[in-house]
């Protein structure tokens, strides 16, 4: 057994788990073993994982709910920080505070039972915390940097920064300088709003997704970012891509921005299917369509 693995097992015992199915895992329900998943409920533990990472010279993969990944068939080498242990969120006035483990959802429906306006547009993403303030994720032309007041970040020394959101440059899914960061937690500064009425937005974006998105089969959420000016979802419904399967992978016939697990897919079905609709889009009407999700590779293969 590797001397990292028993470090890890000597903090995290049952919090450790070696070779778990990173499709137990992920929201796309596909994905090989994680030679060791740990799942801290601290900063500091998530500090002795970057440690233990760098010293061992060990690749580290940092996930929450899986959500907008796509995991390799092989699985993943090194160390896998699934951070959903660490999911406090708090509310203190018009400040809503999160740790980068809870559910985005979560901390939107705290702010609606709050009386807090800002975030409600955000219900639903099926992400956390530190994934959506990574990569500003976004919904129906609201985005997590809207409101942000601020967030910290362990650098890959374990050494912690905070940031103020003018610290920073987020853009359409997108961050600027913080790619080797892991986000710790992040707080936003939100309005007063009549909770009702924040209630019943949020019930509307909860029913529109249900209605419009394919959350009845496992899936990673949009495919694909927007293009300017247009919708990765128009121009895959408009080149007649919907139902276009790769074995068990399968553009959505509910909306076209998602591919989802139709039964039994694999990651290369997946990956497959994703550089069939980028050449039949492109082909069709000259749009380069860029991945918002993020493919896990093992790297050792």
């Amino acid at each position: 057994m590797p001397q990292w693995i028993d470090e890890l097992r000597f903090t995290f015992r049952e919090r450790l788990v070696l070779n778990e199915p990173l499709s137990y895992r992920t929201t796309y329900r596909i994905g090989g073993p994680a030679e060791a998943a740990v799942f801290p409920a601290s900063a500091g533990e998530l500090r002795f994982c970057l440690d233990v990472a760098r010293k061992r010279g060990v690749r580290l993969t940092i996930l929450g709910l899986g959500s907008n990944v796509l995991a390799d068939d092989a699985g993943l080498e090194g160390i896998v920080v699934f951070t959903t242990g660490m999911a406090a969120v708090s509310v203190n006035g018009s400040s809503v505070e999160a740790q980068c483990g809870a559910p985005l959802d979560k901390v939107v429906e705290a702010s609606v039972k709050g009386g807090l306006a800002g975030m409600e547009m955000l219900s639903g993403i099926p992400g956390t915390v530190g994934g959506a303030v990574y990569m500003n994720a976004g919904a129906f032309n609201q985005e997590t940097f809207d409101h942000l007041a601020g967030f910290s970040a362990l650098t890959p020394e374990g050494r912690e920064l905070s940031f103020r959101k003018s610290d920073v440059k987020a853009s359409y899914r997108h961050v600027e300088g913080i790619e080797n960061l892991v986000i710790l937690s992040a707080r936003w500064e939100l309005s007063p709003g009549k909770a009702e009425e924040l209630a019943a937005a949020r019930r509307d974006v909860l029913n529109r997704r249900g209605e419009k998105q394919p959350l009845e089969f496992p899936s990673a959420g949009s495919v694909f970012k927007r293009p300017q000016g247009d919708f990765a979802s128009r121009l895959i419904d408009a080149a007649g891509l919907k139902g276009l399967t790769v074995g068990g992978a399968k553009v959505s016939e509910k909306h076209a921005g998602f591919i989802i697990n139709a039964g039994g897919a694999t990651a290369a079905d997946v990956r497959g299917l994703m550089r069939k609709v980028q050449d039949e889009v492109k082909a069709r009407s000259g749009v380069s369509l860029e991945l918002e999700q993020i493919i896990l590779r093992r790297a050792s293969i």
